[in-house]
């Protein structure tokens, strides 16, 4: 399917160090916009039907092979149709040699190609998980991202909540910052958020009094990592008397990001509270529950136990 985003063509073959046997006049500003990939196996034989030139051609040994067999005025035809077609790019595996009519009419229509040493299927999955990660849905939300424990909680609030002094204090506590105040939300798969800081702000915090901190510098590089898989999502709002906060977990709230539901916790934030310790609670009872442990399902289990049994 076809993404709003796009990725040049030339940050892909550099990332995978793809080598150029041809490249058009517009290769410099070229642009990937789906990151689907085509093995145009049908196509070289005449089977032009559901054809997508957007995507990525990608020959392989069966490919090659079939070229092979054809004579010299057959793959000649055979390129002359395939590279009539608007492609992106055509990639070569196994570092297989080009052959001579592929250069040909890749000159005639000014079509990019490229070989790559990468065996067929692995070259396939690197260069999509790739195109899957610049292509992705993506929105920027007001908050935090901080890894507590190998989890990635979110946090959420309005501006003046304390966000970035809980996130500081975090820090000091040994976890790491993602992004404070703004957070690049990216769906890599159907059920995978990633987080990130905007680049221009990655790993400054704001603190009211003291005004912007570059945490990297002040707490190290163990301090701060670019980006993280986003697990949990922790709300912090101000105390509402007269609001019926959830006492025992149990009522397993959502929010829907980029389609994606992830764990909310709400934290009712008043004077006194350890917000720090909180968030490391909430993050170690997510890790738990994505385990299959649930300590409020348990206790609600136990207590209807002993109900049945008399003994309350």
């Amino acid at each position: 399917m076809r993404s709003k985003y796009s990725v040049k063509l030339k940050t892909i073959a550099e990332e995978h160090e793809l080598t150029p046997l041809h490249v058009s006049k517009d290769y410099d500003t070229a642009v990937l916009t789906t990151a689907d990939v085509n093995r145009p196996a049908m196509q070289l034989t005449g089977f032009y039907n559901y054809f997508d030139p957007r995507r990525l051609q990608i020959i392989g040994r069966v490919e090659s092979t079939y070229l092979d067999t054809l004579s010299h005025e057959e793959r000649l035809e055979a390129f002359d149709r395939f590279m009539g077609y608007d492609i992106s790019a055509l990639v070569i595996c196994h570092n297989a040699a080009a052959f001579p009519e592929c250069i040909e009419m890749a000159e005639k229509y000014d079509r990019n190609v490229f070989q790559t040493a990468e065996d067929t299927s692995d070259f396939l999955a690197d260069v999509i998980t790739t195109l899957h990660n610049y292509l992705a849905p993506r929105m920027t939300t007001h908050g935090g991202l901080i890894e507590i424990y190998g989890e990635g909680v979110l946090l959420i609030g309005d501006s003046g909540i304390g966000k970035s002094e809980t996130a500081l204090e975090l820090v000091k506590r040994g976890h790491r910052l993602v992004a404070d105040d703004a957070v690049e939300i990216k769906r890599v798969d159907k059920d995978t958020l990633v987080g990130s800081a905007p680049e221009i702000i990655r790993y400054y915090m704001e603190l009211r009094g003291i005004g912007v901190i570059n945490v990297r510098h002040i707490y190290g590089v163990g301090a701060v990592k670019p980006e993280n898989n986003i697990d949990v999502v922790v709300k912090m709002e101000k105390w509402q008397e007269g609001k019926a906060y959830d006492r025992l977990g149990l009522s397993n709230e959502t929010m829907d990001i980029l389609g994606v539901q992830l764990p909310l916790v709400t934290i009712p934030v008043t004077p006194g509270r350890n917000l720090a310790v909180i968030m490391e609670l909430a993050a170690m009872n997510n890790r738990q529950k994505k385990m299959g442990f649930n300590a409020a399902e348990t206790l609600a289990a136990e207590h209807d136990r002993a109900i049945d049994n008399g003994g309350m």
